[in-house]
């Protein structure tokens, strides 16, 4: 199978400072991956790179599959996002802005527009706030709303960064359900610190440490982490690990974890 993304020898430094070097990997159109990684190890870097809004050496390969016309079928959820929250904007024109590189920023958004965004919103449980401007509304919404805007042009590939900051634990679970449904029709990618969790969402998982590991499996060890020189930590309660410390000295553990 040809890959829809390809990175061949990929290094990225800020001033002097390598944040990542020569990263290669392939990425396929049926591809979940989950980008687990200690903080500072290069996983923004990565992605970043691949949407070519940094500069890098090396090489990166976007597949003709990835472009409708001079349009890019790459879906994109940041951290956080760059919305004036004090701009009175509409969610439902939120959601729609996500077709700007379609439409263009001149054209009116048709009927079927708004249709596909109000269908996205009813998806993920906020059709309600569709007509509420975004300074009205809680983070939670507005990560759910910024979904939509990532994927309301049907993208190929989808990339999220850290996609349950300022998630309730009730939507985190409901989101994971519906990557798995976007994922049959989009590859994803998607950069997570909770190991535990996304194991049981993603098909396999890719270490990052300014070097970068694949993994063909959701399933992975302690000791493969060490190989990849991936200081994170597995912590387990019963069979299922369901979260990842920070790598620490020191004899108290002054690090935070998530569920």
């Amino acid at each position: 199978m040809t890959p829809i993304v390809a990175l061949n020898n990929v290094t990225v430094k800020y001033d002097n400072s390598i944040a990542l070097q020569n990263a290669s990997l392939n990425i396929f159109s049926d591809d979940f991956i989950g980008i687990i990684g200690p903080n500072g190890g290069g996983k923004t870097t990565l992605i970043k790179a691949i949407l070519g809004i940094i500069d890098y050496s090396g090489e990166i390969t976007l597949a003709p599959s990835l472009y409708r016309h001079s349009e890019r079928l790459i879906g994109y959820l940041p951290q956080q996002s760059n919305f004036d929250r004090a701009f009175p904007i509409p969610i439902i024109e939120v959601v729609m802005s996500g077709l700007q590189s379609e439409r263009g920023f001149f054209n009116r958004y048709t009927r079927q527009d708004r249709l596909k965004a109000m269908q996205l919103l009813d998806i993920t449980g906020i059709v309600d706030i569709a007509d509420k401007t975004i300074g009205e509304i809680s983070g939670g919404q507005m990560q759910r709303a910024l979904l939509c805007r990532a994927i309301i042009a049907e993208p190929k590939l989808l990339i999220l960064d850290e996609p349950t900051n300022f998630v309730d634990n009730s939507f985190e679970n409901e989101l994971y359900t519906l990557l798995r449904k976007f994922n049959e029709q989009m590859a994803i990618v998607m950069v997570s610190h909770d190991v535990g969790t996304i194991t049981s969402t993603v098909k396999s998982i890719v270490c990052v440490n300014k070097t970068v590991h694949r993994h063909d499996s959701n399933i992975i060890t302690q000791e493969q982490l060490d190989n990849y020189d991936c200081p994170i930590q597995i912590v387990s309660h019963g069979h299922v690990p369901h979260t990842v410390l920070a790598h620490h000295d020191g004899d108290g553990c002054k690090c935070g974890h998530s569920k």
